[in-house]
């Protein structure tokens, strides 16, 4: 018996001869947003997925880790810490079946969520694979192998990307496998050895760690999540050390051997010295690359992402492309901001679409990671003069409280100016807190300015004032 099921919703129908203004290609978040935004502008849409509306960050991704961050972080409180809550808890365990089927549940309930959204905008839903034939004409496969042809006005490329497989290190679904076999995983591993410390690889590294998986995370660069500013990084990696993962950040994986019920990983540390070490389970999670439709003359960079111009349109007349597919900062709140973008664009001869500059990155793992903006070292290296204002949650009376003290905010402000440069949190609830420093950077607010806001007590959003505060020297809680 399969570990869970997941409903398909019936088809909707289409007229396969219809013209419609739009053809999306994906309902990840940048083809489902961006078929909505073309239906509320009163254009006729069809939305063309092989899989299931929501794309992988819904399925696959962004929903389905934070359910189980979630189950973990909830296991992890009552087995390692009850008692400093003066709660006794005997007798845990781990129904590992149900804490999956959770997830897929979430992620089941949120895609009929898309399809009901998709239902009230007068969307049009086709499930298959697509073909573009040329300006203006898509030929849909469907599961059953019927084949069809859509003819619209546009196109929208939002095909998104799939996991990056090492060809020396290929997946099996048991020993090696990518980030979608890890979220269905039938059996709880005992140990498990992450490639890779991105967003993917750290959150899932964290995920594993709570439900009792000896985890060892590996990452070439020389410090766990690399994209973050140096300090984010070294305590992420305390933090991760002190909770029990083995982080050996600067290493290299140089042979993943497969024993048939376990890997055994030949790894160089950063120190030139070369190791075994074997586990149940190897998740390789170095990054994604893009899935591009089938499309005669249709032009893409030397990493294989789709090339756009200043409006999203391809190389192809009428045919466009937005999110993962065209590269660029690979996150979903990110695709979604470049559909919309495109479809205004591409309805609206007067509209000048926009590029998203301003984005805020967060990793779930815990401490969370949060961060806008630029890093100290890119400020150095720019031989920018700045302001460092960090304050740490232990001085905040709201994260005293809850317990959760690890972690500070980084604030960088211009020298002369005091203009907010870039904002980096690491710490409980970091990826809801970063929306305040991202707000500032987008209206180009000050230092000045974010000292004369109020700041409720108690909020783990003091921790930003102070922060501010501190740029000066003159934090009330330092």
């Amino acid at each position: 018996m399969p570990l869970f099921t997941v409903a398909t919703p019936a088809r909707m129908r289409y007229n396969a001869h219809m013209s419609y203004d739009l053809i999306v290609i994906g309902g990840g978040p940048a083809g489902y947003v961006g078929a909505i935004r073309a239906a509320q502008l009163g254009k006729r849409v069809v939305c063309v997925e092989r899989e299931r509306v929501g794309g992988t960050c819904l399925n696959w991704g962004c929903i389905p880790t934070k359910a189980l961050l979630k189950n973990g972080e909830v296991y992890h409180t009552m087995s390692k810490r009850a008692a400093e809550f003066g709660i006794t808890a005997e007798g845990l365990s781990v129904d590992w079946s149900a804490v999956i089927a959770r997830s897929r549940q979430i992620s089941e309930r949120l895609s009929n969520g898309i399809a009901f959204l998709f239902k009230k905008n007068k969307i049009e839903s086709i499930t298959g694979d697509a073909k573009i034939l040329g300006t203006g004409r898509v030929e849909i496969t469907a599961p059953d192998g019927t084949v069809s042809t859509l003819e619209g006005a546009h196109i929208l490329i939002a095909t998104g990307a799939r996991t990056r497989e090492v060809p020396a290190f290929p997946f099996n679904g048991r020993t090696i496998i990518g980030s979608k076999d890890a979220l269905v995983l039938p059996k709880l591993p005992g140990s498990m050895i992450v490639i890779g410390s991105g967003a993917i690889g750290t959150e899932l590294s964290y995920v594993y760690h709570c439900f009792g998986t000896k985890v060892t995370l590996v990452e070439a660069l020389p410090r766990l999540l690399p994209n973050e500013d140096d300090d984010v990084c070294l305590a992420m990696e305390r933090a991760f050390k002190k909770q029990g993962i083995t982080c050996m950040p600067g290493a290299t994986v140089d042979a993943l051997r497969d024993n048939g019920e376990s890997v055994t990983a030949t790894i160089t540390a950063k120190n030139g010295k070369s190791q075994e070490i074997t586990a149940d389970v190897c998740l390789v999670a170095i990054g994604v690359v893009p899935v591009v439709p089938e499309a005669k003359g249709l032009e893409l960079t030397e990493r294989g992402f789709i090339k756009v111009n200043e409006r999203y349109e391809t190389s192809i007349s009428g045919v466009y492309a937005a999110g993962d597919c065209i590269g660029g900062v690979m996150l979903a709140h990110t695709a979604s901001y470049e559909a919309e973008q495109a479809v205004e664009g591409m309805f609206d001869s007067t509209h000048t679409p926009l590029k998203p500059h301003i984005i805020p990155g967060c990793t779930y793992c815990h401490p969370q990671v949060a961060s806008v903006g630029k890093r100290e070292r890119e400020l150095k290296e720019a031989g920018v003069e700045y302001k460092v204002g960090k304050f740490p949650f232990q001085a905040i009376g709201k994260a005293v409280a809850a317990g959760e003290t690890d972690g500070f905010v980084k604030l960088l402000f211009g020298k002369e100016n005091g203009e907010l440069l870039g904002a980096h949190i690491v710490g409980d609830n970091a990826t809801e807190l970063i929306a305040t420093p991202e707000l500032a950077l987008s209206s180009e607010l000050t230092d000045a300015d974010l000292n004369a806001m109020i700041y409720a007590h108690p909020t783990l959003a003091e921790a930003v004032h102070e922060a501010v505060l501190a740029a000066d020297g003159a934090a009330i809680h330092a």
